[in-house]
C-alpha cells in the first residue's frame, strides 16, 4: 500500500465527465480478434505552464518534473474537498455481498435487508462505472470515514489514505496500477481525449471485491452517480449463503446480490446476472447492461437490451453492420464524409473485423467495448496494436470530428480501432 504525494505546481479541475460504455482495453499480449483495443496512454501536456481549473473547462495534464512535493494533509483542490474521514472504529467489516442499481436504493428496502437474521451491517454507498482512457473502471463513492471499515485492517487503520480521499484524491487498488495511465506527477485523465479533465491519485490501496478506484461524494456528484444506489452487506461470522435468499426477496427480481466472497476469488460470481451501471454521456446509449457469463469468453446480454440497443443497417463502404443503434448515425456520418472527400478507397471493406461482439476482454472479466456494440475495428491486418499502423490520418480526423476516439493514439497503440467518445448531432 503506497501514499501517493501531491504537487505543489498545479490544481484539480472540477469536472468529469465519464463515458461509461467506453472499451476496457486489452492488456499487452492477447491476441487482436475483433477486440482491438488496449490501455497505457499516458497523458501529458508539451506546455507545462498549462493549469488545470475547477470549474469544468478542458485542463492539461502537469507535467513539470521541477514539481515540489507538498507535505501530506494537505488539500491539492480545495473544492473537491469533503468534511475529514471520522476516526478508525473497530472492528473491521467483512464485505461479503454487494447489491447496486442504475437508481438510488428505497430507504425501506435498505432497512429490510438490515434487519434480516444474518446480517451484521449495512453501508450505503454510490457504484458506476468510468472510462480512463479505453477500459472501464468500477468506481465506489464512499463517506471515507465509514467505507474504511470494510476493506483489509491494513489500509482501514491508516488514515493518510481516507483523509486524501476526503480531500478530493483518488483511491486506486493496486493491481490497477500497471494499467492505469497515470502521468509522473501522479495524475490521471478521467475519459478518451485531452477535453476531459483530471484527477489526482492519491493512494494505492486495497478496496473491496469488484471495485477499483474510489472517490468521494463531491466526485459522485459531478459523475452523476447517486450516493446510495449501491449498498454493502456484511454478515459478521456468518456465511453470506445463509441471507441470499432473503436478500433477494428483499430487493426484488429487477436486482441481484453479488456474493463479493465469490467474487474475491473468482472475479465475478457465475450463478447471477452482472449489472454494468453506466454514468456521464452514455448512460443513454448502454442503459442498464445486465448479462450472463456463457463460457468461452463470452456473455450473453439480456435479450431486452440486445433488441432495445442492438441494429443491423447498411452503412457506407463496409455495407450491413451491426452496431449499438446510438452509434450508427455518428458511423453512418462519418463514413458518408470519408466517401465526400475521396478517402473511401482507404477502408477495406473485406478487413473490417465488427462491432458487436459481446465478450470480455481475454484473460480478464473486464467487458469489451464491443459488448455494447459501440467500437469498430477496420483494417486490422495492417493496423495492429502495438504499431504506428497505418490508417490514413485523414480518415482518423473524419471519425474524431464525428465523436470518435482513435486506438493510435494510445501509447500502447491499436490503430485499428475506432470507438464512440461523445454523442454529437448529424443533424
Amino acid at each position: 500500500m503506497r501514499i501517493r504525494r501531491a504537487w505543489a505546481s498545479v490544481a484539480l479541475t472540477a469536472l468529469v465527465v465519464a463515458g461509461a460504455a467506453c472499451q476496457p482495453g486489452a492488456r499487452e499480449g492477447e491476441d487482436p480478434g475483433a477486440d482491438g483495443s488496449a490501455s497505457g496512454q499516458q497523458p501529458g501536456t508539451d506546455d507545462p505552464s498549462a493549469s488545470p481549473v475547477g470549474d469544468g473547462a478542458a485542463t492539461a495534464l502537469p507535467d513539470d518534473p521541477s514539481a515540489t512535493a507538498i507535505p501530506p494533509g494537505t488539500t491539492i483542490d480545495p473544492a473537491m474537498a469533503v468534511d475529514p474521514p471520522a476516526p478508525f472504529r473497530a472492528p473491521t467489516a467483512n464485505p461479503d455481498i454487494l447489491i447496486a442499481s442504475d437508481a438510488s436504493l428505497d430507504p425501506e428496502v435498505i432497512t429490510r435487508i438490515a434487519e434480516i437474521d444474518g446480517v451484521a451491517e449495512v453501508l450505503p454507498i454510490g457504484v458506476g462505472q468510468v472510462v480512463v482512457e479505453s477500459r472501464v473502471y468500477d468506481l465506489a463513492i464512499v463517506d471515507p470515514g465509514t467505507y474504511r471499515r470494510f476493506v483489509s485492517a491494513e489500509a482501514a487503520t491508516n488514515d493518510e489514505i481516507w483523509e486524501r480521499v476526503a480531500g478530493g484524491e483518488l483511491g486506486v487498488l493496486p493491481a490497477v496500477q500497471r494499467r492505469l495511465p497515470i502521468n509522473a506527477e501522479e495524475f490521471v485523465r478521467l475519459g478518451t481525449d485531452g477535453e476531459d479533465p483530471i484527477i489526482h491519485v492519491g493512494a494505492y490501496a486495497p478496496q473491496i471485491p469488484t471495485i477499483e478506484l474510489v472517490a468521494n461524494a463531491k466526485w459522485g456528484e459531478k459523475l452523476g452517480i447517486p450516493e446510495t444506489n449501491a449498498l454493502l452487506v456484511s454478515t459478521g461470522t456468518g456465511t453470506p449463503q445463509a441471507v441470499r435468499e432473503e436478500v433477494q426477496e428483499a430487493i426484488g427480481s429487477d436486482l441481484a446480490p453479488q456474493m463479493l466472497d465469490i467474487a474475491s476469488r473468482r472475479g465475478l460470481d457465475p450463478d447471477v446476472f452482472q449489472t454494468v451501471v453506466p454514468v456521464g454521456t452514455f448512460a443513454d446509449a448502454v442503459g442498464t447492461f445486465t448479462y450472463t457469463p456463457t463460457g468461452g469468453g463470452r456473455i450473453e446480454p439480456a435479450a431486452s437490451w440486445v433488441r432495445e440497443h442492438i441494429v443491423t443497417e447498411t452503412v457506407p463502404i463496409l455495407g450491413q453492420v451491426t452496431c449499438n443503434r446510438y452509434l450508427m448515425p455518428q458511423l453512418k456520418a462519418a463514413l458518408q464524409e470519408i466517401v465526400t472527400t475521396g478517402l473511401a478507397d482507404e477502408i477495406n471493406p473485406d478487413e473490417y473485423a465488427g462491432c458487436y461482439y459481446p465478450r470480455f476482454i481475454a484473460g480478464s472479466t473486464s467487458l469489451s467495448n464491443h459488448s455494447f456494440g459501440l467500437a469498430l475495428d477496420m483494417n486490422v491486418p495492417g493496423n495492429l496494436r502495438g504499431t504506428v499502423g497505418e490508417m490514413d490520418r485523414g480518415v482518423v480526423a473524419i471519425f474524431k470530428k464525428w465523436g470518435f476516439a482513435w486506438g493510435g493514439d494510445w501509447s500502447y497503440t491499436d490503430p485499428m480501432h475506432f470507438e464512440l467518445s461523445r454523442i454529437v448531432n448529424p443533424g
